[in-house]
């Protein structure tokens, strides 16, 4: 009885685990990215802590749109390069933004300046914030469902 309530839930939620899933694999990889540059540039580059963070968090979106467009929502309407990264970078810098609050609260309202505080922040809080608002947008925004009417089968109808 229970196994087939939760086999009911999770096929009435498969495609949305599953791209949840993908996400979170490429978010993993971008996170990993976003750790390695935020540090290089905030601590060997003396960078500034929002810039680094910022520059980190900008290189690591723009790599996960290419992966998340080509695998996570493959099966999504493809809007075009141009319209669908520029509407991605848009909607990555709203995240950006939300990602950076943690990271100038600790740093200038609190006044830690640890690595630890600042990887926390950033990289942590920053990052899991900002991960919710772009699964969402993404979405909502960048990954459309196919329109039917340009399906192979809507053209085949429209030439029979």
């Amino acid at each position: 009885m229970v196994h087939a309530r939760v086999r009911h839930l999770y096929l009435t939620f498969e495609h949305l685990i599953h791209e949840i899933a993908k996400f979170g694999v490429v978010g993993a990889a971008a996170f990993v990215l976003t750790t390695v540059l935020n540090n290089l540039f905030h601590f060997a580059l003396n960078l500034g802590p929002l810039t680094s963070f910022g520059l980190a968090t900008i290189i690591a979106a723009t790599a996960s749109y290419f992966a998340n467009r080509h695998w996570t929502w493959k099966h999504k309407d493809d809007i075009g390069l141009g319209r669908g990264l520029s509407m991605f970078l848009v909607l990555s810098t709203v995240g950006l933004a939300i990602s950076e609050v943690p990271v100038g609260f600790s740093e200038y309202a609190l006044g830690l300046h640890s690595k630890i505080a600042y990887n926390i922040s950033s990289t942590l809080i920053g990052t899991a914030l900002g991960t919710v608002w772009r699964f969402w947008s993404f979405r909502k925004w960048v990954f459309l469902e196919p329109d039917p009417a340009r399906t192979e089968d809507a053209a085949e109808s429209a030439l029979v």
